[in-house]
């Protein structure tokens, strides 16, 4: 208001006065009106919302020239009308400057599946293998809509299983119209992995003269309830296979080559669970060195170093995920050392490449997606060479983000991120949303979602309490592995440490607390529904474990529940299972439930069931507790397309405003 008062009668003030005040008084006035004006401006910025975070465009690199001096990337843009997303190409220099538009076909030439010696390439696509579907078993009733099983591994994440299986194939460069050599003829095993393998599950030896690929070789229950994925080398010359990480029975993942031919690889030792130490594996000349064993962390993601002494990393640590560095001792008798390089209020979310003294990452925070930036390894800076969405963040008012120590029940210090609504005033009262992270051993970290948007949730006048409780990586091995089997132990008086603690702050509304959270978070809130004492005025459970009992008999991962449970519901002496499945369930305590509650489910979600949410809509709704289903029949355990995104969080706003 103060801008438009002074624009229309600014012309009016100057020409009466101006023939009675001196030219330096003039000045002052002047500044002073255009001081108003610009913070005005300032103040008059928007907040995010649904339809600005539906605009911000999306980075994802997909590889380097081969002179290193060249990033090739996509840059998505949804498209609401279309209800599907735009991609454009660019390519951009390693040291800086203008992005510049290419073709998609330009990114055929740089292709990382072209052996070394240029004579080859590698693909993968389906292969029909088994027998499954009604009209390949009865070939005369092709119109029949029927799958017929006799094990398990009947559907995975979004996907029933049809027989059909992800295999690698190779064949001359320029071959176009050759179908290739499968390296898994007949095999009903997958390369690259479902339901989120791609091409870096395989690979070229240096010589050209193996491929090496991941692949979990079991079959049926046995692959339900295992995580023993492997690495195997396969011969040209005498297309014979050979299993390499054969001694270790859990995950082994994305192998790499050093420029000096040492392989490496990710590998978790535990079979069945996925959520185990992840640790750097080097095998060379016969001699296999694990680089981080000693290390108290996990490993998220690595690149070799150009001469092939180092190993660049990325891994969580205090609710950030920051870049590492470990020595490859080779032959040398000496421990590896693992150096921690970055640190800041950030997520660095992948290692591109290195470039003489630096390394190309990607970065996010809270408030701001993936970017491109240069690290420089001798004086630790980082250098932004994207900014593709500079304008959008620019034209809105950001949250503040901060971070806290909470002291839990048990006496430990536990890292809480508070995020503060845009234009923050300590002297209000703001209504208060705990959000329960799921996973459950996903970090807490500097992560940018366009769904669980911390950014957004704070822009709609929300403060945002974001605790690192048991379970999460980034604080030790100890503080990640303490929550299976404990589902509804410690870790619940973690969340409740949480926000009594923020609660306590002036600008606080303790009358308007409310839980929030996905998958385990799911849970997480069906489990404080029974127990919070009257403490939160409303809930939203999105894709939510309901019902132990059930949940172990729908979900498709046996090994996560094996493992996080401890077990089936059916061994009535296994007391550590028991637990789970009674103290630990929320369906007991259901009786207790007095809270309004949004309920959301994807349709195709197999990690967490429908049965989940419909049984707790439908006991929310018997009780008479004011209630709300949101379902998505087409999306899985995340909610991917741009209009159901909307709905989604309009609906989530919604929800908020009514009971909040």
């Amino acid at each position: 208001m103060i801008r438009s008062l002074f624009q229309t009668e600014n012309n009016e003030f100057i020409q009466t006065y101006i023939p009675i005040i001196n030219k330096s008084i003039m000045k002052k006035v002047l500044l002073i009106m255009s001081l108003i004006v610009s913070g005005s401006a300032v103040h008059a910025q928007q907040t995010m919302t649904p339809e600005l975070l539906w605009k911000v465009e999306r980075l994802s690199v997909k590889g380097l020239d081969k002179a290193g001096s060249t990033i090739y990337l996509e840059v998505k843009t949804p498209n609401i009308q279309e209800n599907n997303f735009d991609s454009k190409f660019y390519k951009l220099p390693v040291l800086g400057g203008d992005l510049v538009e290419i073709h998609k076909d330009e990114l055929k030439a740089k292709d990382k599946n072209v052996s070394p010696d240029g004579n080859y390439v590698l693909f993968h696509e389906e292969v029909a293998i088994e027998n499954i579907k009604g009209s390949d078993v009865y070939k005369e009733l092709e119109k029949s809509d029927v799958y017929i099983y006799s094990d398990l591994d009947i559907r995975h994440w979004d996907t029933w299983q049809d027989g059909k299986y992800n295999h690698v194939f190779y064949k001359k460069v320029g071959a176009e119209n050759l179908e290739g050599t499968d390296l898994m003829p007949n095999e009903p095993h997958h390369t690259p992995q479902r339901p989120f393998g791609g091409d870096e599950d395989y690979i070229w030896s240096p010589d050209s003269k193996d491929i090496y690929y991941v692949s979990k070789k079991l079959k049926g229950k046995a692959y339900a309830t295992s995580t023993n994925t492997d690495i195997y080398k396969y011969n040209l010359e005498s297309k014979s296979t050979t299993n390499i990480t054969k001694d270790n029975k859990g995950y082994d993942t994305h192998p790499t080559f050093s420029g000096n031919g040492a392989l490496a690889w990710l590998q978790m030792k535990t079979d069945g669970y996925e959520a185990d130490k992840n640790d750097i594996v080097v095998l060379h000349n016969g001699v296999k060195q694990n680089l981080t064993e000693r290390w108290d962390g996990t490993v998220n993601s690595f690149l070799w170093s150009k001469d092939g002494n180092d190993i660049y990393f990325t891994a969580p640590v205090d609710g950030t995920v920051q870049l590492f560095k470990v020595n490859y001792p080779g032959k040398k008798r000496i421990a590896p050392v693992v150096e921690q390089l970055s640190e800041g209020q950030f997520d660095v979310t992948s290692i591109i490449a290195q470039k003489d003294d630096m390394l190309l990452v990607t970065r996010t925070d809270m408030n701001h997606a993936a970017e491109i930036f240069s690290f420089n390894l001798k004086s630790k800076n980082f250098k932004a060479l994207t900014n593709i969405n500079q304008d959008l963040y620019n034209g809105i008012d950001l949250p503040k983000v901060e971070k806290r120590y909470v002291t839990t029940t048990d006496g430990k210090q536990m890292l809480v991120w508070v995020i503060l609504p845009p234009n923050f005033d300590a002297s209000k009262k703001y209504p208060t949303l705990l959000y329960a992270q799921g996973g459950p051993q996903s970090a807490l970290s500097q992560f940018y979602s366009y769904r669980w948007n911390f950014q957004l949730m704070a822009s709609q006048g929300y403060i945002i309490v974001a605790p690192n409780r048991r379970g999460m990586p980034g604080h030790g091995v100890e503080w990640n592995e303490a929550i299976s089997k404990d589902w509804g132990g410690q870790v619940m008086d973690d969340y409740l440490s949480a926000i009594d603690d923020v609660a306590k702050e002036p600008y606080v509304d303790k009358d308007r607390l409310g839980a929030v959270g996905a998958s385990y978070g799911g849970y997480s809130v069906f489990y404080l529904a029974g127990i919070h004492n009257k403490r939160f005025k409303t809930f939203i459970s999105h894709d939510g474990v309901f019902d132990t009992r059930t949940m172990y008999g729908t979900t498709e991962e046996l090994f996560f529940v094996n493992h996080d449970f401890g077990g089936p519901y059916w061994d009535k002496d296994n007391m550590t299972a028991q637990k789970v499945y009674n103290e630990f369930n929320p369906i007991t305590n259901v009786s207790k439930w007095d809270t309004p509650m949004l309920i959301i489910q994807g349709g195709k979600d197999y990690r967490v069931p429908i049965e989940q949410s419909l049984s707790a809509y439908q006991a929310a709704q018997l009780l008479g507790i004011k209630s709300k289903l949101l379902y998505f029949p087409e999306e899985n355990h995340w909610v991917l397309k741009p209009q159901n995104a909307l709905v989604w969080q309009n609906e989530f706003f919604k929800w908020l405003k009514e009971t909040l």
